[in-house]
């Protein structure tokens, strides 16, 4: 039975991998015999697991939506539900929001407004309902012609489709003052850079039908995926952690609408998938909610932002020695699993638990458990699809930046469970050579637990998991190797963000200064900050910033700002400092901040050239402190 169902299912997936529309080939490659066999096998665990735990389990139920529903849903998550419905007349905020979307960004949020706006009128709905095409119109109309700057130029290009189409013209794109904004053709041009300061849509639709859209296509075994590389930004690289909260809402916003953007440019339907709520369990370990399982793992151990199981079993994992072959491979005995589980159930937070009882193998068992109970996937029932999709899009770049905008939209507890999950693979391939879990063997492994989901329960997806195999599996390897780029906010975004910053800040400012006269100590408030301003101005002369550091320093520093001052040379002289608690700090832990003008806050990398960023966010203040504070 074993063989039969592996041969009759792989010849079902090499057909359809065959029968794609792209070249295919370098996943074929990369995918050898033996290691494919490992992804059955893997499977064949998984339900062996299954048959023994006769309890019963609530399959998620995933709603399939109505017309229009999706894309109403789509506008609510990417903040824009005041374009339609009863607050649609209250749209002052998205026109600020939509100035600073790209040309591809805006025919995203066109078409799925334009969706939402012939099923309300189907219904019969009574809601007002603009026409998004007046909305943009109405950007620029405006007398602060809001969206002049950050538009790209192709929003204001001639009509002729073949100039968009050409890669050779050298469009412009880009956000932010006309200095920022640089031809294609300066931008770094190397196959293997990614570059962030175009949005991905708007490269995507350049390269569309052109003879550089081909590259970086098929590939081969682990070396041969390319070395991909983020050539260095100067006002510094921005990763997921460094930015505030109220920030990394309209970077989810962003992200949202540029990888919709992406799908729609590359022809590859996006669909958000919608878990119907059922009950979960709201206590024990395994089959628990991630939120559940940190909250009460928070009245543990504060602060904590992974499972105190999750993290438990891979330092088991890791005590003994990760040479050990097969590792992640060679499953523990089902039954013995099982009555683990049940045991960890009952003994892991009383303390009272012996993990010596626990064998190495059985450890990587219980990991690879522990994620496909989750009640609902790590990589979330929203995006699990978009993610199995990624391996549909033409060219291993557009793979890869698809799945860097997968990894913003995740909720923070999948994504930082995630992030230990993948450097721990990274960590056990290192020791290949030992253990002969490569990268394609760890992949192979690990997609069945993350991208089979049990709680979808319908018979396609169960029939598609062979075809799947090799797609999923690549999707993994790209999620292992690449995982530093994933976990970087590309500079487009953080430019959006900028924008939108400063453009609700002169909103607030006019605001502001309306209440203001109609106070009747507006005058002497405007004389006392004036005299507040100039003082100000003459304690920081030119190209001189104030760095504070309020937990540790009673006074600030003055520092000259050069050509070549790095956030680094800035924290490193604030070390050398004698005073206060500064003596006993280490390098590791304290940061630069660049926070308020047009950011909430933002942690500084240390090769953040500290002139250019000054110039890009002037009533910026700088501040040091550690990333707890």
């Amino acid at each position: 039975r074993r063989s039969g169902q592996y041969t009759m299912n792989h010849d079902h997936s090499k057909k359809t991998l065959d029968g794609a529309s792209f070249d295919r080939s370098g996943s074929q490659d990369s995918l050898d015999e033996l290691s494919v066999d490992d992804y059955w096998k893997e499977l064949e665990n998984i339900h062996e697991t299954r048959g023994n735990n006769h309890e019963e389990r609530v399959a998620l139920v995933v709603k399939e939506p109505d017309e229009g529903e999706l894309e109403e849903e789509w506008l609510k998550e990417a903040g824009l539900s005041n374009l339609f419905g009863d607050s649609s007349g209250d749209s002052l905020e998205s026109v600020v929001f939509l100035s600073t979307l790209t040309r591809t960004q805006k025919a995203a949020v066109e078409k799925r407004v334009e969706t939402v706006t012939q099923t309300m009128r189907k219904k019969n709905k009574q809601h007002q309902i603009p026409d998004v095409r007046d909305i943009f119109r109405l950007q620029n109309d405006s007398k602060g012609n809001v969206c002049e700057a950050s538009e790209p130029s192709t929003v204001r290009e001639s009509e002729n489709k073949n100039e968009t189409q050409d890669g050779s013209k050298g469009l412009k794109y880009g956000l932010g003052t006309d200095e920022q904004k640089r031809p294609l053709e300066d931008l770094p041009s190397l196959d293997t850079d990614i570059n962030l300061e175009i949005s991905f849509s708007e490269q995507a639709a350049n390269l569309k039908d052109s003879s550089v859209g081909k590259m970086c296509k098929g590939g081969g075994g682990d070396t041969l995926l390319p070395n991909f590389r983020l050539p260095k930004d100067k006002t510094g690289t921005t990763r997921i952690g460094d930015l505030a909260p109220q920030d990394m809402k309209k970077v989810y916003s962003l992200a949202l609408i540029e990888l919709t953007a992406l799908y729609d440019i590359l022809g590859t339907e996006f669909k958000q998938q919608k878990a119907v709520k059922m009950k979960t369990k709201d206590s024990g370990l395994f089959g628990v909610p991630l939120s559940v399982l940190l909250e009460q793992d928070q009245k543990k151990v504060p602060g904590t932002k992974i499972p105190l199981i999750f993290q438990k079993l891979i330092a088991q994992i890791e005590e003994s020695t990760l040479e050990t072959e097969g590792l992640l491979r060679i499953p523990g005995v089902a039954t013995r699993i099982k009555s683990l589980c049940q045991e960890l159930e009952a003994k892991f937070y009383e303390g009272t638990f012996n993990w010596e009882n626990v064998k190495q193998h059985d450890a990587a068992s219980l990991l690879k458990l522990f994620i496909r109970e989750l009640p609902q996937p790590l990589l979330t029932v929203e995006y699990l699809k978009a993610f199995q999709d990624v391996q549909n899009l033409p060219t291993k770049k557009q793979q890869l930046q698809a799945l860097n905008l997968l990894v913003l939209l995740l909720p923070e507890a999948n994504r930082d469970t995630l992030k230990v999950l993948l450097e721990f693979l990274q960590r056990v391939i290192d020791h290949r050579d030992k253990n002969k879990m490569t990268l394609k063997n760890v992949a192979m492994v690990m997609a069945p637990n993350l991208f089979t989901f049990h709680g979808f329960g319908s018979k396609t997806i169960e029939q598609s998991e062979f075809v799947m195999a090799a797609g999923t599996a690549n999707v993994m390897r790209f999620m292992i190797r690449y995982q530093k780029l994933l976990w970087t906010i590309p500079k487009f975004i953080v430019d959006q963000v900028r924008k939108q910053n400063t453009e609700r800040q002169k909103k607030e400012k006019k605001d502001k200064a309306m209440k203001k006269l109609l106070k009747k100590m507006a005058y002497d408030r405007e004389k006392h900050e004036k005299l507040e301003k100039t003082s100000n101005d003459v304690d920081v002369p030119q190209g001189v910033i104030r760095v504070q550091a309020p937990h540790l320093l009673k006074v600030s520093m003055a520092i000259q700002l050069t050509e070549e001052l790095k956030a680094s040379d800035i924290v490193a002289r604030f070390l050398s400092q004698k005073s206060g608690n500064v003596q006993a700090l280490k390098k590791e832990e304290v940061f630069l901040y660049e926070i308020g003008g047009n950011i909430g806050e933002r942690c500084l990398d240390d090769d953040t050239y500290m002139k250019d960023l000054y110039q890009l966010n002037p009533n910026a203040e700088w501040v040091i402190k550690s990333k707890q504070s």
